[in-house]
């Protein structure tokens, strides 16, 4: 029995969901596992090369190197959230979810879009503490306030998403809800309730509200302030290089931001639509693909510690356990 009805209650528990996916024949299916299976392996060997790169050169042992460490970890369990359960379902004909799954599964998503808003601004901040206060800066940005930054992003982030589950989880869904995604996302899942969700709605728009606005009025004072600065910078190539070192953190913001925006501060209409699910596939799977590519083509400290991580190009350590070309 996929449903039970309880006894005296005119509603029934729900054990499980269809996730629709991608209606297609099945060798289309087959293709879609295989690029989105290579799509997924690739993010995450990106990510973990960024990671191990930032660990194994001490050149890259500052803030921002830290934060970006942060931002690799954080996509590499946001991608592994949805990718496993979507490639799953291109092989398989039921393309059931149990609740506590779909629950499960929403749950650590929100708790990972969450925290990436905010350590996108908190990344936005540490640059410009390093453009307009560069004197100031290693006083500022320590180690210990790097890291109450960074954990207060993920404590940020798990507790949203605790909030908003306690509302959605607790909506009644009659029978086997066909949910029109290919995950489980809060939008769909208001969608198929069969009982007013206003109030979920409303306690998640709110919370989206304050997750996107407050992060994306920081990187907006952020980057104002900063390009103020760069504008005064009298030599040419001081300007390109204020510039370049800003330039691969805004682009990962406004691809982040862009594909999210609407998506989440939008009510369940939203998701009345299939194009809805293409939307979605660009901030689940496209820009976590982009974002370890943009950060090492338009940095050169990165680039430059990758060539010494996969090329193995260093002669041995010295005494103060660094490494030398």
């Amino acid at each position: 029995m996929i449903t039970m009805v309880l006894e005296g209650d005119n509603h029934t528990v729900t054990t499980h969901f269809i996730l629709l996916g991608f209606p297609t024949p099945p060798a289309f299916q087959l293709l879609l596992f295989f690029v989105f299976l290579a799509t997924y392996l690739l993010t995450l060997l990106e990510n973990f090369l960024i990671i191990l790169a930032i660990r194994s050169d001490g050149q890259l042992h500052k803030p921002m190197y830290f934060f970006l460490s942060n931002l690799s970890f954080l996509e590499m369990w946001y991608v592994t959230v949805i990718s496993p359960r979507m490639l799953g379902d291109f092989l398989s004909h039921s393309k059931t979810i149990s609740f506590n799954g779909c629950m499960t599964q929403l749950y650590f998503f929100v708790t990972f879009v969450c925290t990436e808003y905010i350590l996108l601004a908190v990344m936005a901040f540490d640059l410009y503490v390093a453009i307009c206060n560069p004197l100031r800066y290693p006083v500022i940005m320590t180690k210990q306030l790097c890291g109450t930054l960074a954990g207060g992003c993920w404590f940020c982030g798990l507790i949203t998403a605790m909030i908003k589950m306690v509302f959605i989880a607790r909506l009644h869904y009659c029978g086997t809800p066909r949910i029109n995604h290919y995950f489980c996302d809060i939008s769909p899942l208001l969608n198929v309730s069969c009982e007013d969700s206003s109030r979920a709605e409303l306690v998640d728009f709110f919370l989206a509200l304050m997750v996107i606005a407050v992060p994306l009025c920081v990187v907006v004072a952020s980057y104002t302030t900063i390009l103020t600065t760069i504008l005064r910078i009298p030599s040419a190539q001081g300007r390109q290089k204020a510039f370049s070192t800003c330039a691969s953190h805004l682009t990962v913001v406004i691809l982040f931001y862009s594909t999210t925006l609407f998506t989440y501060t939008r009510p369940k209409l939203m998701y009345a639509y299939s194009s809805n699910k293409l939307v979605s596939v660009l901030y689940t799977v496209i820009v976590p693909l982009l974002n370890p590519i943009i950060y090492c083509l338009r940095n050169r400290e990165v680039k430059a510690a990758h060539k010494k991580t996969i090329l193995c190009k260093r002669r041995g350590p010295r005494e103060d356990g660094a490494w030398v070309n």
